[in-house]
């Protein structure tokens, strides 16, 4: 069984994620997107926060469906991390689902900003951080609109 994220579920959930951090009273300088996954929740919850400060981190954990590399590996290009210091910063991914990935964002720009707070669209029971902010909690594989089909391919052109 999995949990399926529609587009439109997915517009609701962003919004409602950012309006959990607006209501805590954080006030990010900064938007910071753990690609790939979180790129989409991030520039949607940035824009429903009005922030247009954002940045981004490729960091790869997942090599296919349910299997990981042994540690989660940042990849380039390299955020300036110059950028983030003394600057208030909400790090976006999709799930935190071990929660891997997440702490090694959070932990790497905690010694640069002055504060690092996370927000995700799913949970899972096993992450080993709990995210500052969350739409859903769910132990079930997740279907996310941008990731569900596979890439496209070049179409063999007709004689």
């Amino acid at each position: 069984m999995r949990e399926v994220l529609t587009w439109e579920t997915f517009g609701t959930a962003s919004r409602e994620v950012a309006q959990s951090v607006v209501d805590s009273g954080y006030d990010p300088d900064i938007v910071i997107a753990i690609a790939r996954g979180g790129l989409i929740p991030a520039g949607a919850i940035s824009y429903a926060m009005g922030l247009k400060a954002a940045g981004t981190l490729n960091v790869e954990f997942y090599s296919d469906v349910e299997e990981t590399l042994p540690d989660p590996v940042v990849l380039e290009p390299l955020l300036d991390t110059n950028a983030t210091i003394d600057k208030k910063l909400l790090v976006v991914d999709d799930v935190a689902d071990s929660g891997r990935t997440l702490a090694l964002v959070v932990d790497m720009l905690t010694e640069h900003a002055a504060e690092v707070r996370s927000a995700v669209i799913y949970t899972k029971p096993r992450t080993i951080i709990t995210p500052d902010y969350a739409w859903r909690e769910t132990d079930k594989w997740i279907n996310f609109p941008w990731s569900t089909l596979p890439p496209v391919e070049r179409k063999a052109l007709e004689a």
